[in-house]
């Protein structure tokens, strides 16, 4: 049970012939008690948790340091791998230019022999689209036979069940 300073400000006793009933004031003084146990336990666990995010706070700002110092670090060593770099890259340029022009006049080469490839593809293409459409043409037509064979059952099924009635 939880009490409040309210609720302890505003206790009333009973008065019995000695003064308060004792029973009352001990359940009140054991509730108070218990009340006051709990915050103790509860600040000393948040005393504890202020710790521990301090502590942690602490390694945080370790870490953020080493991390600035890493960057700077970095960033001094980017530079110089930029500088190095832009003067690398000037020397693949030329070579790429060189190579560029070789890979054109190759590429040139392969265009022609894919342009034929294309050809030939379209031709096996419009050839397996007709075998396609014919064997698509062949089940269409299969499909209607079906169809007239089941209506020529059905009409032939009603005659025979206007047979039987007529009969029957």
């Amino acid at each position: 049970m939880s009490v409040s300073r309210i609720d302890i400000l505003n206790q009333k006793f009973s008065k019995s012939l000695r003064g308060y009933d004792v029973q009352e004031v001990d359940r009140c003084m054991q509730d108070v008690a218990d009340t006051l146990g709990q915050m103790g336990e509860v600040r000393s666990g948040l005393e504890a948790r202020v710790a521990e995010l301090e502590a942690r706070l602490r390694d945080y700002k370790e870490r953020e340091s080493a991390l600035r110092d890493t960057l700077i670090t970095a960033q001094k060593m980017t530079d110089e791998l930029k500088a190095t770099a832009q003067r690398e890259a000037q020397l693949i340029i030329d070579a790429a230019y060189a190579k560029a022009e070789n890979l054109i006049n190759q590429g040139h080469q392969r265009l022609a022999k894919i342009h034929e490839e294309i050809n030939a593809s379209k031709k096996m293409r419009a050839q397996f689209e007709m075998k396609v459409q014919a064997v698509i043409d062949s089940h269409q037509q299969l499909i209607e036979l079906g169809r007239k064979e089941d209506e020529q059952l059905e009409a032939m099924e009603k005659k025979v069940a206007y047979l039987k009635a007529n009969n029957g």
